[in-house]
Order: structure tokens, then sequence, then C-alpha cells
């Protein structure tokens, strides 16, 4: 498989996985659950099926000991994310823009360090 067709795998996959965190963020406040305890939830389940999806669908694999990496790659990308629009707001730069840039590069990032560091042996496998 080409590397361009496991990066587009990869977005679509990433689509997936937003849908489902924002469905799960929905169905919880609409249960009446408070907004920040939906937050903490939706995210975790959003992490959990994520981890699978990408594992899976992605990078195939089912190794469920590769979550703790999993989790140390997005601790990174959210925090190189806040970092940089941290960095746009200094400069004074409009944030939804700088917001649409680093979520491409953390959309590439993300993808580097999963398919080189987290799935790297099932990926090599294949």
């Amino acid at each position: 498989m080409k590397i361009d067709m496991l990066f587009i795998k990869f977005i679509l996959v990433g689509i997936l996985n937003t849908l489902f965190g924002y469905c799960a963020f929905a169905l919880l406040i609409f249960v009446g659950i408070h907004y920040s305890l939906a937050v903490v939830i939706s995210t975790i389940a959003g992490i959990l099926f994520n981890f699978k999806t990408t594992g899976v669908l992605v990078f195939k694999n089912k190794d469920n000991r590769l979550i703790f990496k999993f989790v140390a790659v997005y601790a990174i990308i959210c925090s190189l994310n806040i970092l940089l629009l941290k960095i746009a707001k200094i400069f004074g730069l409009n944030l939804y823009f700088a917001g649409f840039v680093t979520t491409c590069i953390m959309a590439v990032l993300s993808f580097g360090l999963n398919k080189n560091w987290v799935f790297k042996k099932s990926y090599e496998k294949n």
C-alpha cells in the first residue's frame, strides 16, 4: 500500500473519529450530563474509539498494549497545538485561521508519530 493511501485512510478514519466524539458529547448533553463531565467522558470514549479504529482500519493492528503510546502521541499533539495557538495569538494572528493551519500540521504529525512509533511494527509487516 502506498503511503498516500495510508495517509488518506488515516484522514478518513480521523473524520469518523471526530464524528464519534462529537456524537458521544451531544448524546451525553442530551441525556442531562453536565457539559464538563460530558467533555471528559466523550474524550475518553473518543480516544478509545480512535485507538481501535486507527489501529485496525489504518495500521491493521489489534494490540491493545499500544494504547499508552497512542495516548502519549495525542498528549504531545494537544500540547503542541496549544503552544502553536498561543504563539499565533501573541503575534496577533487570526485564531480561526491559525487553528485551521495547526489542525493540518497536527494531522500530519500525528500520522507520522502513529506510523513510525505507535504502530511501527505492524506497518512494517504490511
